[in-house]
């Protein structure tokens, strides 16, 4: 079976961006449609997809290697995904599988339960979203060991609901107006090796995973978070909003001891790195690394709505009425879910590691080239992009991140930043060497028109 889509071409724009169409539905959004949207600098007014192009509503054709923020993970419309979901919607739309049976759901658990990296047997909670995920994840925490408080890390994005929302800490403008915190959650540095946040003492020469778990065991224990009140660790094993930032092995393997120790739940974000999109089905994969809840959504439906929370079987015990959604587990993303597992498994994670490292190694070479880029760092399809002042100093430089993602849409290639000076490359796994060669020349492109 072929993981393309749509044969190799190039964007093509036939307007200024945006185009006289797009400015219409831009100006009605403004009336209509909330502002609180972190949307971009640039505008894109999608019309139809398909594999990695997209179209907008002026007929301007884009190589999209966002993926609508790594959700496209089979691509846009993809042929075999459609049809599960036309089938089902024929079939049965909704019954609320909080009140009712229906086989699909039972059927999509067994199947996480298979490749989820928690140690099987598997219950699955459905949701929505990420953030409701996220929010089952620390109920069920809190459900087991009795405990309220947490510990997650700087830079870290893990929803916007406000039990998400007090681990989310990518951005102000996130929590600015929403006042106290709805839970307990003390923040740690992220070890990022290209920025190391902690001093020589703290890393005792082993690097910055040493450096966080020591200031874990060794001050928050030992001052204000006992480790006997602690519920869960809630960790992305690649920081997805924080700046496409890879945690070091020693760094997640320690979290998983201090865990075992104290009895706290080791929570893995996954809503992001998961689904295929490291070149691994999780990132934690990489790792060898068992959470004892995963948290999943994004690249799971393909573009559908529907989010997952894996724990141990013996965690997942609590009694009917703790915990439900009304349309978590819907039928027909539950069909979308089961369609994608069966192509990333037929062989798009393995294209998003051989494509990724093509990528990266591509984005290698122009950081060779250009003194503005600091850092490529990323497992698979994951990669980010640090924009800098120069090398040795390693000063942020959102400004030229900005006009490089500027540049490149106005070259019809679809990126987002991320961090505070970062571009995440999340495109679809089916993406091709030649997509990637395409990609490569326009980020080359838009780079030299930057500077």
């Amino acid at each position: 079976m072929s993981t393309t889509i749509a044969p190799p071409q190039r964007p093509e724009i036939k307007t200024a961006l945006p185009g006289p169409k797009a400015k219409e539905i831009i100006a009605a959004d403004a009336q209509f449609v909330t502002p609180s949207y972190p949307r971009p600098h640039f505008k894109l007014v999608a019309d139809h997809a398909q594999g990695v192009w997209v179209e907008d509503v002026d007929g301007n054709v884009f190589l999209d290697c966002n993926a609508g923020v790594a959700v496209c993970s089979t691509g846009h419309c993809h042929p075999e995904v459609v049809n599960a979901i036309q089938r089902q919607a024929e079939q049965m739309i909704h019954m609320c599988g909080t009140d009712y049976y229906y086989a699909l759901m039972p059927q999509l658990a067994e199947k996480l339960d298979e490749i989820v990296p928690v140690k099987s047997p598997t219950r699955t909670h459905f949701a929505n979203s990420g953030t409701e995920a996220v929010e089952t994840a620390l109920k069920l925490a809190m459900h087991v060991t009795g405990r309220e408080k947490f510990i997650a890390f700087f830079n870290s994005f893990h929803g916007r609901t406000l039990g998400s929302l007090a681990l989310t800490s990518s951005r102000a403008a996130q929590r600015r107006g929403f006042k106290r915190q709805a839970l307990d959650v003390v923040h740690v540095p992220y070890p990022n090796e290209y920025r190391n946040p902690f001093n020589e003492a703290d890393c005792e020469g082993q690097g910055a995973g040493r450096g966080a778990l020591n200031w874990i065991e060794k001050r928050l224990f030992q001052t204000t978070t006992p480790p006997d009140e602690v519920a869960g660790i809630v960790v992305e094993v690649v920081q997805g909003e924080g700046g496409y930032v890879p945690a070091p092995a020693d760094f997640l393997h320690g979290l998983r001891r201090i865990c075992d120790e104290h009895g706290i739940m080791l929570i893995v974000d996954e809503v992001q790195s998961g689904m295929g999109r490291t070149g691994r089905m999780f990132a934690s994969d990489h790792y060898d690394l068992q959470p004892d809840i995963i948290t999943i959504a994004k690249g799971i439906g393909s573009g559908l709505p529907i989010g997952a929370t894996v724990a141990r079987a013996d965690l997942m015990n609590w009694q009917p009425g703790a915990h439900a959604s009304t349309f978590g587990g819907n039928p027909v993303c539950i069909a979308a879910a089961l369609k994608t597992i069966e192509l990333l498994q037929g062989g798009l994670v393995r294209n998003s590691a051989e494509t990724g490292a093509y990528l990266k190694n591509g984005l290698d070479k122009l950081m060779r080239k250009y003194e503005c880029i600091g850092d490529v760092r990323g497992l698979g399809l994951m990669i980010g992009v640090e924009f800098v002042n120069d090398k040795q100093q390693k000063k942020e430089d959102p400004a030229m991140r900005d006009r490089v993602e500027m540049a490149s849409f106005e070259r019809g290639l679809i990126l987002l930043g991320c961090g505070s000076n970062s571009i995440r490359w999340s495109p679809p796994l089916i993406l091709t060497q030649e997509h990637a060669d395409v990609a490569v020349e326009i980020f080359d492109e838009a780079i030299a028109a930057s500077r």
